[in-house]
This record gives C-alpha cells, sequence and structure tokens, in this order.
C-alpha cells in the first residue's frame, strides 16, 4: 500500500526465519550491537569486529563474561554483527564491499553510540576492517588488537587479488579447511548449494545438535557459521579479503607513521586457516607492533576455551595503552 514500508523478499536460497530476518521488521537499517558496561559514564571504549562467517557472539559469549567488574566499570564492550551476519542486514542488492562494511560501522556503533576515543578488537577478517576504520579516526583509537590478520604482502608484478586468493584458498582437498576455503574462494555455485544445505535449513541443524548432545553444549559459534546468506559471504569474502589486499600495505604504513596507539597482534601456532607467517609480516611493517603467539591454540581456540586469560590481557593492553 501506498505510504507502507515494504519489506524485502527472502532469496529462494536464504532463511526466512525470525532470527536471519529481524532486520527486516525495521526501518533502521543499522548494524546489530551487543553492548555491555557502563551506558552512560563509560570512561572509554571498546569496539570488537568479528571474522567471517561469524558474529558478535563470538565476543559476548566468550570475553563479555569473564572481563572483571573493575573493566566493565571503565569500559564499555560494544560487539557488533557485521553486515549480512548475525541479526545485521543482509540486503540483498549490496556488494558487500570494504566501504560498506566501514560506513556501516561508523553509523550503527561510532555515531550510533557516540564513541569519540576508542580501542579495538577484532579477529581474522575483522582486522582489515580495523585496519581501514583506524585509519579513517587515526586521532580516535587508542590500541589495536588483532588477532590472526590476514596480511599477504603481494609480490611485485603479481596481481594481489589473485594473489591471495591462491594463498586463503588454494584449491586443496585436505585439510579441510583448505577445502572449505577452495569452494568458498572459487566454485561460486557449490557455495550457493552448500548455503542452500546449511543456511537456509539451520533450524533443521540446531535441533540436530541440541539432540545428539542433549542439549548439553552451547552452539554459538555453529550459530555465527550458518546464520548469513550466500550473497554476504561471497562478496565479503572476494571484495574485502580478496580485494582490499592491495590497500593493506598504505593502511599499515599510515599506522606506522601517522599514528602512535599500540598495535597487539595473537595467533594461535596451530593456525590452518591463516598462516602465523601473516602476524609477523604485520610485525614487519609495523616494528613496534608486538607479535603473541599463542602454543598449542588455533584460529578458534585462540579466544575459545581461553576466555578468561585473554581476557585479563586485554585489560592490561588497555590499560597500558590509557597511561600512554
Amino acid at each position: 500500500m501506498i505510504g507502507q514500508y515494504l519489506y524485502p523478499i527472502t532469496r529462494w536460497s536464504d532463511c526466512d526465519c525470525q532470527f536471519c530476518n529481524s532486520w527486516t521488521y525495521s526501518t533502521k537499517r543499522t548494524l546489530f550491537v551487543k553492548s555491555d558496561g557502563p551506558k552512560d559514564q563509560a570512561k572509554e571504549d571498546v569496539v570488537f569486529i568479528h571474522g567471517f562467517v561469524s558474529s558478535s557472539a563470538f565476543w559476548t559469549e566468550t570475553l563479555f563474561p569473564n572481563f572483571s567488574s573493575k573493566a566493565k566499570s571503565i569500559y564499555r564492550l560494544l560487539a557488533v554483527d557485521l553486515l549480512g551476519f548475525g541479526r545485521s542486514p543482509k540486503p540483498n542488492d549490496s556488494l558487500y564491499t570494504l566501504r560498506e562494511h566501514v560506513d556501516m560501522i561508523e553509523k550503527s556503533v561510532l555515531e550510533g553510540y557516540g564513541v569519540r576515543s576508542f580501542h579495538i578488537v577484532a579477529h581474522s577478517l575483522g582486522c582489515i576492517l580495523a585496519l581501514a576504520i583506524a585509519v579513517k579516526h587515526p586521532e580516535s583509537v587508542k590500541s589495536l588488537t588483532l588477532l590472526a590478520p590476514p596480511y599477504y604482502p603481494v609480490p611485485k608484478g603479481e596481481s594481489a587479488t589473485q594473489y591471495v586468493m591462491r594463498r586463503v584458498a588454494p584449491r586443496r582437498v585436505w585439510p579441510p579447511m583448505a577445502f572449505c576455503a577452495s569452494v568458498g574462494g572459487w566454485y561460486q555455485y557449490i557455495a550457493r548449494t552448500v548455503s542452500l544445505v546449511l543456511c537456509k535449513n539451520h533450524r533443521l541443524w540446531d535441533f540436530l545438535i541440541k539432540i545428539i548432545t542433549g542439549n548439553r553444549i552451547r552452539t554459538f559459534l555453529l550459530e555465527g557459521f550458518i546464520r548469513h546468506t550466500h550473497i554476504a559471504s561471497w562478496h565479503t569474502l572476494h571484495n574485502v579479503i580478496f580485494g582490499t589486499s592491495g590497500k593493506l600495505d598504505r593502511y599499515l604504513d599510515i599506522i606506522r607513521d601517522r599514528l602512535s596507539c599500540d598495535v597487539t597482534v595473537f595467533h594461535g601456532e596451530d593456525d590452518e586457516v591463516i598462516p602465523l607467517e601473516c602476524s609477523y609480516n604485520v610485525q614487519r611493517r609495523i616494528p613496534r607492533a608486538r607479535v603473541k603467539v599463542v602454543e598449542n591454540k588455533d584460529h578458534i581456540t585462540i579466544v575459545v576455551g581461553r576466555q578468561k586469560e585473554f581476557a585479563r590481557e586485554l585489560e592490561e593492553i588497555w590499560k597500558k595503552s590509557t597511561k600512554n
């Protein structure tokens, strides 16, 4: 009807449940943000940016309950669901470019919560967005904490996008993570079929997991992995992780030369998704960056399973940055 808001129609390969489409019931079109800590009297803000095919639950279900009461009295914690993931909007007409992701974070988090000066904690894909935000707000960022940053310096004469695609998605069937990356990176229609089976039917998988485990385990990681759309994951992978590889050198140089914030990089020793060399590549570009290799941990368990320890480490980073 004239004057009424027309809600977008779900694509045939996407889930139509209320969780995945909660954003369609609002005209605000901002990202979902989970906040914790003092609302009005926070001394500092911390922005958490999750990785690829994940959600804010990666932080809120692990770190948020483990921060000390003192930290929660000082810091306002803001964990965002990126565009196309979790409870955030999943527009079918978006190309999910770096600019779109950053603009939505600025609109929904920085402007939406009146953030002026802040720390950033980012994982995997989120590290690229964190670097872009830091470059746009050089006077506002107090510290950068990057977990498994996907930074692959491109050799001269190579196509940046193609080089990173070959590194991230090497067209191998083993190990399993390499096979999944290969399907997601090179074979769009196979990836769409996988999305149809997993994401569209995530309620079935949620139910089966609860039956198999007797509802004894929390499934937030699975929920983050399968509650997105194929368009969001495909375009984000190609336009951000692959497509911005040529920009990262400049971003890192700007942070090295123009920003004075602390830069700390964590990487799991057993990470099979993003190789450890990526973190050392960041350190070579930003000599003041501190790289901490976590033994016997991978791309996920660098946080999950050691959340208490990591929460204390973050508090020390923020405390030190504030003093400096």
